[in-house]
């Protein structure tokens, strides 16, 4: 199982750099840098790639609305230029809020863009010519619907790899199928490993029905907030403000795929009373509704005994990634965090 850590868009972001150079010493693998309505995640990338050696990078997420699909295959293939081939391409549909409120754009066919994304983007990092003739995008742009002059094109310079991993987030049940099918990494959230297989076993087996061989064995990268110790349990409650985010803001009523979620983990009267005090305002209530089990299933909080068990969980539900937040503020201490999961995990 891979360590990885995501860096804040909240900020903080040199002193978070600074940590990532000493955890790769440490043996972490990969690094994600997210994208909601933040600074953008490209030009943090770059940054990264130049003060690190070995450590993987990935996106988390590019948003698929925000970026014509040559643009994600160039700046793909330009980030894996310069991290000599260290890139992983996550993408994901993200939210109507996010997408139709910050960017102007219409939200609607998330799974049908996704596979043509995907599509195109393999077809630049091959250095073929781009010719893509689907529901949703149509390259090189037909000639009744622009001036007539556009003529397929190859990407110009080599890129370091034909084939970027590619890692989509999904939770819904058809976007799981797809991830299974076409992408080498999934990137869940608020993975419950004792539930997973109830919620999201026949998709996965349903997209990897499908898959292509040469893609390899699915690359599952679950995030999880982290502290190990005999007094940490109180970190735990660090995590609720979070989990309330996201189950209760983040998405209208009626409209919020982690609300949703919540549901089919077997959360429904929990899940609607921490939206329904979310948006009324409540924010702090709505944490303080965050059920403790929830927590505690989706977390690595504790001994090192009740750890290594839950990493026995994860591991038999079949993460192979792990995407560590670290509760401990001591940049010091989390290198040691590093080193006792390598530990742990052995």
């Amino acid at each position: 199982m891979r360590i990885g850590t995501q860096i804040s868009y909240s900020g903080g972001f040199a002193e978070s750099v600074r940590d990532v150079v000493e955890l790769e010493k440490a043996g972490l693998d990969v690094v994600t840098i997210p994208e909601a309505y933040s600074f953008d995640a490209v030009s943090q990338l770059g940054y990264v790639a130049a003060k690190t050696e070995r450590v993987q990078l990935a996106s988390g997420i590019l948003q698929i609305y925000t970026r014509t699909p040559t643009l994600t295959a160039m700046t793909a293939a330009g980030l894996d230029f310069v991290s000599d081939g260290r890139f992983i391409l996550g993408i994901g549909a993200s939210g109507p809020q996010v997408v139709e409120g910050f960017h102007g754009v219409r939200y609607d066919a998330p799974l049908g863009r996704t596979r043509e994304i995907v599509e195109i983007c393999r077809q630049v990092w091959r250095r073929e010519r781009v010719v893509h003739d689907g529901k949703h995008y149509k390259i090189p742009l037909p000639a009744d619907q622009g001036t007539g002059l556009g003529k397929p094109l190859k990407i110009i310079n080599h890129p370091v790899r034909e084939r970027i991993p590619v890692q989509i987030a999904a939770i819904g049940p058809k976007n799981v199928a797809l991830t299974a099918e076409i992408a080498e990494g999934w990137q869940p959230i608020f993975f419950h490993p004792e539930r997973a297989s109830e919620v999201w076993g026949e998709a996965l087996a349903e997209g990897k029905a499908k898959r292509d061989p040469s893609l390899g064995e699915l690359d599952v990268a679950v995030g999880v907030p982290v502290a190990i110790g005999e007094d940490v349990g109180h970190m735990l409650d660090w995590v609720r403000p979070v989990v309330a985010l996201y189950v209760g803001g983040m998405g209208a009523r009626g409209k919020n795929f982690y609300n949703e979620l919540a549901c089919r983990y077997g959360y429904e009267a929990e899940a609607k009373l921490i939206q329904d005090l979310y948006l009324d305002g409540k924010k702090e209530e709505a944490a303080a509704a965050v059920p403790a089990e929830l927590l505690r299933a989706i977390s690595l909080v504790g001994p090192k005994g009740q750890v290594k068990e839950r990493l026995a969980a994860l591991r038999e539900a079949g993460v192979t990634t792990l995407q560590v937040t670290f509760l401990e503020p001591d940049p010091a201490r989390r290198v040691g965090v590093v080193s006792e999961l390598r530990e742990l995990l052995s």
